[in-house]
């Protein structure tokens, strides 16, 4: 898990770097993302399947991006968008257009809709992470 946990800091902080996040940000970036990483195995340890372990870990993800942009005074899409990467089902995009592309029908509209329902998960953990009030976020 240790390095699980450093490969998606490297990874989000590299994702920091292409976005052009300010330098001096990038270390709570990669935190960010990694902590979302591990709450993602986590909750799948715990026995929640895929698309259930995304919606708690993308909202997890979001509750740290806000206490960071609290207590940075930045906003919290500067930890969001670097943050939500490593929980972006990219396998899933690129084998249902493997299987599209291969004329495999039944195996890209299989991969399709779970990657449809784990990207939809993302959008509601995200959408619950900032329907909390902001003011619990600046004690």
């Amino acid at each position: 898990m240790i390095v699980q946990f450093l490969l998606s800091m490297t990874a989000t902080a590299s994702f920091a770097v292409l976005f052009n996040a300010p330098k001096e940000q990038f270390l709570t970036n990669a935190l960010t993302g990694a902590l979302g990483w591990i709450s993602y195995l986590i909750f799948c340890a715990l026995g929640l399947k895929t698309t259930s372990a995304s919606l708690a870990a993308a909202f997890c993800l979001t509750i740290i991006s806000r206490m960071f942009a609290a207590y940075f005074k930045c906003p919290a899409t500067l930890y969001l968008v670097t943050g939500i990467f490593t929980l972006v089902p990219g396998s899933g995009i690129y084998y249902t257009s493997y299987y599209f592309i291969m004329n495999e029908t039944q195996l890209s509209a299989a991969k399709g809709i779970e990657t449809f329902q784990i990207a939809g998960a993302i959008a509601v953990g995200i959408l619950f992470g900032f329907s909390i009030p902001q003011k619990l976020f600046h004690k």
